[in-house]
């Protein structure tokens, strides 16, 4: 159990059992099956751009992605319109969706090597061109997805919603990433100090523009499944996920200094969040209230697993 608790992940999940307790004592367990189900699929939204964000995260002190919130607002209008509510053109959609996470990330990397403007700045920079895009493109409409789409992105298979499937998917490879192969050892090594990457021959430049394009193309990814999920594509789709993004890394137990990543506390943390909202939701509290008892449980759940061993996992 001691080693257990050492696990920079396992608050995050503490925290999430508890809340989801609490939750079925309030309630006397009535409809406690739809709420995991709603959990397991907002959960998962926030899954997969966070760990894009993580990654971004990991590269060290002052990396962040500000551009995610309108890269999956552009990616979900783009892909509706070219799908145009046919099943036939599901799969052009996602491919799409993804082409326009790769010039994303390029960009924000481009913007952020070639002109040396810190990142926050790159990608916030970034953002507004992306969001005045979605703007543009979108021209007030709310195009449907295609019905096997839609039927697809709000449907369950074995009891698990179809979103969190791919959710889980992505989160393994990601955790492959991570931790089995040199692109992973190589973010790793630059979160924890670039100048002793580069002294040792690591390409931070390689890996750090392909990090940015992960995290646009997991946002995209996002998106297009949002989307779907959603009935239609909506200017202010993406608004929620920019802060939840960071959240979900922060609980989860990913160093916010870099060089320590960490894919499972990602889930734990979405389903806190997700709960904590639906909780105060169920005791009634006012939006300005559920608010600041959101921030001040975060509080809570960062200093309890605060002091843990950087690497720990």
């Amino acid at each position: 159990m001691t080693a257990l608790l050492r696990k920079p992940w396992i608050w995050s999940f503490i925290a999430t059992a508890l809340v989801f307790a609490t939750t079925t004592l309030f309630t006397g367990g009535t409809g406690m099956g739809g709420l995991a189900q709603a959990t397991l699929t907002f959960a998962a939204f926030s899954v997969i751009v966070g760990i894009g964000q993580m990654m971004v995260i990991t590269l060290g002190p002052g990396n962040i992605d500000l551009s995610v919130p309108a890269t999956m607002t552009l990616a979900g209008t783009i892909a509706l319109k070219v799908m145009n509510v046919e099943d036939s053109m599901v799969l052009p959609g996602l491919l799409i969706a993804i082409a326009i996470g790769v010039a994303i990330g390029i960009g924000n990397y481009a913007l952020i090597k070639l002109l040396r403007i810190p990142p926050i700045i790159a990608t916030l920079s970034m953002s507004f061109i992306v969001q005045s895009s979605a703007i543009w493109t979108n021209r007030g409409l709310r195009i449907k997805p295609p019905p096997v789409l839609a039927d697809f992105t709000t449907s369950s298979t074995a009891g698990i919603p179809n979103v969190a499937i791919i959710a889980l998917l992505l989160s393994a490879g990601a955790w492959v990433l991570l931790h089995k192969t040199v692109y992973g050892r190589s973010i790793a090594a630059t979160g924890q100090s670039i100048r002793a990457a580069r002294m040792a021959g690591i390409p931070i430049d390689g890996a750090r523009i392909a990090t940015y394009v992960l995290c646009a193309v997991l946002a995209s990814i996002c998106g297009y499944l949002l989307a779907s999920f959603s009935g239609g594509a909506a200017l202010n789709m993406g608004s929620e996920y920019l802060l939840m993004s960071i959240a979900v890394v922060v609980i989860g137990g990913t160093a916010v200094a870099g060089g320590d990543s960490n894919v499972p506390g990602i889930w734990g943390a979405s389903l806190f969040m997700f709960l904590v909202v639906s909780m105060l939701n169920t005791y009634g509290f006012g939006a300005g209230v559920r608010l600041i008892l959101t921030g001040l449980i975060i509080i809570a759940v960062i200093m309890l697993a605060g002091g843990r061993p950087v690497g720990k996992r």
